[in-house]
């Protein structure tokens, strides 16, 4: 079972793909780690580029059939077929915005990343790699046990995907501008 934990930066992906490992005894796979040591990562103003095809090849030798697998960068580097389940960690942008300014990115770093998740990229990009093999989990206001148990019920197949439409949020409260550069 190679269980992937992706999501936008913030949601809560290493802690809750550590905790996961521990509890299901599996081996834990960190794609930015793993692109860090490989020499992969590229730094590019307030971000680091990664050369994914290299990345992808990378993976493929250190990927087991017991895992679980960390990274916003999970669709655009694994393969359908070695993955069992990919949980996508969402969060409200409200509450990401804070865990960004607590981390001091920049607010253009900050929107990007925001917008992002308001948009579902990381969701819609799973979705379109892995099909359904992907369930979405809104992390906002869980405690990590919460958001644990959501994942082992989604394992086991007990539990569906959350419905997740930050958009529509956003576009009810007026704040488009707040996540969204002019």
């Amino acid at each position: 079972m190679s269980i992937v934990i992706t999501g936008t930066p913030g949601v809560g992906k290493h802690t809750i793909g550590k905790e996961l490992a521990q509890k299901l005894k599996l081996d834990v796979i960190d794609i930015n780690k793993i692109a860090k040591n490989s020499g992969l990562l590229e730094k590019n103003d307030e971000s680091n580029d990664v050369d994914t095809e290299r990345l992808q090849e990378v993976l493929k030798e250190k990927i087991s059939s017991n895992c679980v697998i960390i990274g916003h960068l999970a669709p655009y580097v694994l393969e359908k077929d070695k993955i069992s389940k990919v949980i996508v960690l969402r969060r409200s942008p409200y509450d990401l915005i804070k865990v960004y300014n607590e981390r001091g990115y920049s607010d253009k770093k900050s929107k990007e990343n925001a917008s992002s998740e308001i948009l579902g990229v990381i969701t819609y990009d799973a979705k379109n790699q892995f099909q359904d093999k992907v369930v979405q989990i809104d992390v906002t206001e869980r405690s990590i046990q919460e958001v644990l148990e959501k994942v082992e019920s989604i394992i086991s197949e007990d539990m569906d995907s959350d419905e997740v439409d930050w958009l529509d949020l956003v576009t009810k409260n007026n704040d488009l501008k707040k996540f969204f550069a002019d």
